[in-house]
C-alpha cells in the first residue's frame, strides 16, 4: 500500500474574519507522486502548498508530513527537508549558481567535497555544463537556465517533497514545453514527491499522475488525469477542462497503449517495425518515440518530421511501432465516447 507523504485532514485557512482561502480540505499525496494543484487565481491552491512547508499555519485541521504532524516540527528543520521552486525563481543574485545551489546542503552541514560533487551533479543533470555555468551570475543567464539552477537548488539536499508553485508560468511556450519534458524525464529518476500549482489543465494533464481540482477555496474533484476527464464531476470542472477533450487525452496517453508490438521473434522483428532496422542497430539519431511518450508526442513528431510512422524504442530496441492513424483512429474513439 502506498504510503502518504503528504497528508492534509480537515484543514482550513482563515485570512482575517471574512476570508476563507481553504475551506476544510482532505488530500493525500503519496510518496513519489507528481500532484498537480489545478485551478483559477484565487481558488486556494497556492495556500494549500503554502501550508505544506508552514509558510502558511492552518486555522483548522491538520497537516501531516511522513505521518508527522508539522506542527510538533520545527520550521527550519521542516523546509530543510522540502525543495520549494516559484515562478519568480529567487535566485540570489549576488551568488554564482553553484553558490545557489549550494545553499541548503551548507545550511545541513555537508562538507566541501560532497556539495561540490552534488552541484555538478545537478548541473549535469539539468543539462547545464558545470563548466561553462556553476561560475556564472544568474543576471547572465536566459529564464530557462535560471529556472533549471531554481529546480537544481531545490533538488540539491535530496528532499522527500518538492513544492512547485506556476515555476514554468513565466516562460515563453516553447522553453515551457521543454521544461516541463524534461522535468518529467528528471522525475521519473530521482522519484521525489512533487506537489505542483498550475491553472494550466493542459500542464496539469500532462505533469500529473494525480490532480485535486479547485474552486474557491474547496476541491471539487480528485483523481488521476484519465478520471478527470472522463468522469467530470461538474459544470465547472467540465468548464475549465474547456473543448477538445479528445485532444487533451493524446496528451495523457502513451505511446504503448496505442503501438503495434514488435514480433518477438528477433529474424522477424525488423520486417515488423517499419524501415526494416533491427532493434539492436538503432541509432540514437533516428527519429522515434519511446513507450512512455504521449500519443500527442507521437503525432507532434511525425508532423514535424513529415512521416506516417515511427519506431518505438526503449533502451535501445525497437518495441514496436507506430503510426499516425493509430493515433488518429484512438483520437476518433475517444470523441465517439465524449
Amino acid at each position: 500500500m502506498a504510503k502518504p507523504a503528504v497528508e492534509l485532514v480537515g484543514v482550513t485557512k482563515r485570512f482575517g474574519d471574512d476570508v476563507i482561502a481553504v475551506n476544510g480540505i482532505d488530500l493525500v499525496v503519496n510518496d513519489g507522486e507528481f500532484f498537480s494543484l489545478l485551478g483559477p487565481s484565487g481558488c486556494g491552491k497556492t495556500t494549500t502548498m503554502t501550508l505544506v512547508n508552514r509558510l502558511e499555519e492552518p486555522t483548522e485541521g491538520a497537516v501531516y508530513y511522513d505521518g508527522t504532524d508539522i506542527q510538533e516540527l520545527e520550521k527550519v528543520d521542516l523546509r530543510r527537508n522540502i525543495g520549494y521552486v516559484i515562478q519568480e525563481i529567487g535566485l540570489f543574485d549576488h551568488m554564482t549558481v553553484g553558490e545557489n545551489i549550494a545553499t541548503v546542503p551548507e545550511l545541513r552541514g555537508w562538507d566541501e567535497d560532497r556539495i561540490d560533487s552534488r552541484i555538478d551533479e545537478l548541473l549535469e543533470l539539468m543539462d547545464l555544463s558545470p563548466a561553462t555555468y556553476r561560475d556564472q551570475y544568474p543576471n547572465a543567464l536566459s529564464g530557462g537556465q535560471q529556472q533549471r539552477v531554481g529546480v537544481a537548488r531545490a533538488l540539491a539536499a535530496d528532499p522527500d517533497v518538492i513544492l512547485m508553485d506556476e515555476p514554468f508560468g513565466a516562460l515563453d511556450p516553447i522553453t515551457r514545453a521543454e521544461l516541463q519534458d524534461e522535468f518529467l524525464e528528471i522525475q521519473e529518476r530521482i522519484d521525489t514527491t512533487i506537489l505542483f500549482v498550475t491553472h494550466d489543465i493542459n500542464e496539469a494533464l500532462k505533469m500529473g499522475d494525480k490532480i485535486a481540482v479547485f474552486d474557491v477555496g474547496e476541491i471539487v474533484q480528485y483523481g488521476t488525469p484519465r478520471e478527470i476527464l472522463e468522469d467530470t464531476a461538474n459544470d465547472f470542472v467540465r468548464e475549465f477542462i474547456g473543448d477538445n477533450r479528445a485532444l487533451k487525452e493524446l496528451k495523457i496517453t502513451r505511446v504503448e497503449e496505442i503501438m503495434r508490438p514488435a514480433t518477438v521473434d528477433r529474424e522477424t522483428k525488423a520486417a515488423a517495425v517499419d524501415g526494416g532496422t533491427d532493434a539492436e542497430s538503432v541509432s540514437v539519431a533516428d527519429v522515434h518515440v519511446s513507450p512512455t511518450d504521449s500519443a500527442e508526442v507521437a503525432l507532434s513528431r511525425m508532423i514535424e518530421t513529415d512521416t506516417e510512422a515511427l519506431r518505438v524504442v526503449d533502451d535501445g530496441d525497437v518495441v514496436g511501432r507506430v503510426t499516425e492513424r493509430d493515433v488518429r483512429d484512438y483520437r476518433a474513439t475517444t470523441e465517439e465516447g465524449v
